[in-house]
């Protein structure tokens, strides 16, 4: 990969993000080559004062460019987990076993630096970022409690429940009933 074109992006968390800093970069005549979800690739290679311009608009749209291995490595994480998280197929095996698959790095070092840098270790960043995506799954009303929970790759509706709970305070069925008792009927407006 060559340095000058190829890029990891911090804080780009979904699709939507990707979109919008490309359209962003082609409108301050970047061209992309390829963007994906933390990753991005020029069509060509940046002299230093197109690579001011660049950081200026990806730090401008609320994303980074990550220069160091260690954070480099960490965003790769992050990234593993949403797109795990997000993925219609069941995690296979175990997350550690998955993360150093895909990193080629030993877990207890991928541990250690993940929780050093972020403040909290990677079960746990895990842990978060399906309660999220259950969240977004029970507003969106398409699915039981005990859908969700399968498609999280929960062990039970119940392990899901407490888990659910625990983080946010509220049962996923109480979670669920404010959702809907804070929206107004069309008719109703």
């Amino acid at each position: 990969m060559d340095a000058n074109k190829h890029f990891l992006i911090k804080n780009m968390v979904c699709s939507h993000c990707a979109e919008v800093l490309k359209q962003k970069l082609e409108d301050n005549d970047f061209r992309v080559q390829n963007i994906d979800l933390g990753e991005l690739e020029l069509a060509e290679d940046l002299s230093p004062k197109d690579y001011q311009r660049l950081l200026s608009v990806v730090r401008n749209n609320g994303f980074d460019i990550i220069n160091d291995e260690g954070s480099k490595t960490v965003e790769r994480i992050k990234h593993l987990i949403i797109k795990l998280v997000r993925s219609e197929q069941p995690l296979e095996g175990n997350l550690s076993d998955y993360l150093s698959d895909n990193i080629h790095k030993d877990y207890q070092q991928l541990s250690r630096l993940f929780s050093g840098v972020e403040g909290k270790s990677i079960e746990r960043y895990f842990i978060l970022q399906k309660i999220e995506r259950a969240k977004e799954l029970i507003v969106y009303g398409e699915q039981t409690l005990s859908e969700i929970a399968y498609a999280l790759d929960y062990s039970s509706q119940q392990h899901f429940s407490r888990q659910f709970k625990k983080e946010t305070g509220l049962a996923p069925s109480h979670f669920k009933e404010i959702k809907e008792n804070r929206r107004t009927a069309i008719d109703q407006l």
